[in-house]
């Protein structure tokens, strides 16, 4: 099939080599032409993922009009900030949409395929989500994902587009479930890291990753989405790999914020987007719309977004008053 994807980041590039692997017609878009005419010449995405042979035959361009035309399927892998803009500026397009972006945005509070089905009424959007690291991916180490849509034959679809041995992809009914695990994971990933850099242990990890994890099921399932969603890939599986994995921009991030390090300079530092940090603000919002207790998102954005100091921040929440376990 013809495949566009939007987004020369590590992520779209290591889809993209995902789609060439399975002799897929690749499209890769990106903004910036520079980027785009040294992946052409050196057959590398060198500021993403240096070393990563990639297939001379890709279609490059920084046309978003040029690559929408002709494709069959459109893969979204741009910044949640920067995910309307994008649609706002392509040409309508009719097929299948997929979102492998996570996040959710501030102002509406949609998630990326609620953008999708707002801004192109006749597509048909998919999310595509899971504990994925694009380096092991396209070091083709075994990974699985999950395609969701409230259509079933196209997750069964975009499930066909990717499935390899080593790159398993599953099917789900439920993308409001898969997009707000994937989403609030980022934020308890940039608590994880905050730990990390603290000098805290595995014992502070474990119960964060476990309150983090009822505390994302409750949001979700205040939103409508299906309980049993947040216990798999997109939900506890990513959220395993993002707040354990040193190569999690997140967790890094956050450890490094846990270190000493002012939240705008560490933010000045990172090459790729920390979809947390804007997440953070969004479920924050969200929490307090839908009434939900939602400590670890409070503290997070707080230490963020209104300089509240770190250690006071931890403190806070473990100071919190004794409670059954949900």
């Amino acid at each position: 099939m013809k495949v566009t994807v939007l987004g020369a980041g590590a992520w779209g590039t290591a889809l993209a080599k995902v789609l060439e692997i399975n002799r897929h017609q690749v499209t890769l878009w990106g903004r910036d032409p520079g980027q785009l005419e040294q992946i052409r010449t050196t057959g590398c995405n060198e500021k993403y993922l240096p070393g990563v042979t990639l297939d001379p035959h890709w279609r490059l361009t920084s046309d978003l009009h040029e690559a929408v035309s002709g494709a069959e399927v459109l893969v979204l892998a741009v910044p949640s900030k920067g995910f309307r803009a994008v649609l706002e500026a392509m040409p309508s397009f009719q097929g299948c949409m997929v979102s492998v972006t996570k996040g959710i945005e501030y102002e509406t509070g949609k998630t990326m395929t609620g953008i999708m089905a707002e801004t192109h009424v006749d597509a048909r959007p998919v999310a595509l989500s899971g504990p994925t690291l694009a380096a092991e991916v396209v070091a083709r180490m075994p990974t699985a994902m999950v395609a969701a849509s409230i259509h079933p034959e196209e997750a069964r679809m975009v499930q066909g587009l990717f499935h390899l041995p080593y790159f398993r992809v599953y099917t789900s009914s439920d993308p409001l479930g898969v997009e707000v695990g994937g989403a609030l994971k980022n934020v308890m990933a940039i608590a994880a890291g905050i730990c990390q850099g603290l000098g805290f242990g595995d014992n502070s990890k474990a119960a964060l990753v476990t309150r983090g994890m009822a505390e994302i099921r409750r949001m979700g399932v205040r939103c409508g989405a299906k309980p049993e969603t947040f216990s798999g890939l997109s939900g506890l599986g990513d959220l395993v790999v993002t707040c354990f994995s040193k190569l999690s921009r997140n967790r890094t991030f956050g450890e490094k914020v846990g270190q000493g390090g002012g939240v705008a300079a560490v933010l000045d530092q990172t090459v790729s987007v920390v979809e947390g940090y804007h997440t953070s603000k969004s479920a924050r919002q969200l929490a307090l719309k839908w009434e939900v207790e939602a400590p670890i998102v409070s503290e997070v954005y707080a230490m963020l977004h209104e300089g509240k100091e770190v250690r006071r921040a931890v403190e806070d929440l473990l100071s919190r008053d004794a409670k059954e376990e949900d």
